[in-house]
């Protein structure tokens, strides 16, 4: 399909482009926060570039949000996705490598939005926050549908390139992530991406990670192990109790006799 290279390619083109190639913190989140538990899949698109509301692998399918990340359980092939829901809020956690000079919260704050802007050419008025905790930068990109135009570049696909940016993965050729402030370099590391969508998504119990359940199981053993500790203490204790009786039972007898 054509490449106009006056904008970022999508990121459901990427990933299909990544397929094809590979087949050999700290603020509180919101409520409806979520993050991609499922990675690099190989997806479908629309002829637009953007994603399918449906994906499927196999016999198993799904519905994503535009940032092509699951937000239902997966199920069998008779899944409808009515509509591609809007990504409207994307939160982007990064820390920085430890550093000689302490960093400026104001200063930070200009230099990653000025970079974004740049790098990945999203309106300024889509950065609606960067927050800074040493080591840790939180930045909020906000997009309606109803204040995206279609020159517009998407969020998911800015959080995409910056997050590939992050982990040493450009997707631009010999262009790696530079930053630096009081001339000094800024390394980001660890990045992690949540998302959240004009309508909730639909996840049930059966979403639970393996991570969950396993301390689940943990605190329930840990309960179960205390109260047997607890039954065979006071066990113990009535015997204790009964032996200590019959010894002074029979000191009795002795002094009467």
């Amino acid at each position: 399909m054509p490449v106009n290279c006056e904008t970022l390619t999508s990121k459901c083109l990427l990933m299909k482009a990544e397929m094809t190639n590979t087949k050999s913190g700290r603020r509180e989140k919101p409520k409806d926060a979520f993050q991609d538990t499922d990675g690099l899949y190989d997806p479908e698109c629309e002829n637009t570039g953007i994603f399918k509301a449906k994906q499927c692998n196999g016999t198993t399918c799904w519905c994503v949000n535009t940032a092509g990340v699951r937000r239902t359980d997966k199920y069998d092939t008779d899944l409808k996705c009515n509509q591609l829901v809007r990504t409207t809020w994307i939160i982007i956690e990064v820390k920085h490598t430890e550093r000689k000079t302490p960093l400026n919260a104001d200063a930070l704050a200009k230099l990653i939005k000025d970079t974004i802007s740049s790098r990945y050419m999203l309106d300024g008025r889509y950065i609606t926050g960067v927050v800074y905790e040493n080591p840790s930068i939180t930045i909020d990109l906000k997009q309606n549908s109803s204040d995206k135009s279609s020159r517009d570049v998407d969020i998911a696909d800015v959080a995409y390139y910056l997050e590939k940016d992050v982990k040493g993965d450009s997707v631009f050729l010999n262009n790696p992530l530079n930053m630096s402030i009081d001339n000094e370099p800024l390394v980001l590391q660890n990045p992690l991406v949540y998302y959240i969508d004009e309508v909730p998504p639909e996840f049930s119990m059966k979403s639970l990670t393996a991570g969950v359940i396993a301390v689940i199981v943990i605190i329930v053993l840990a309960i179960v192990a205390g109260i047997i500790a607890l039954v065979l203490t006071r066990r113990r204790k009535g015997k204790y109790v009964k032996a200590e009786m019959k010894e002074m039972n029979e000191m009795h007898r002795g002094l009467n006799a």
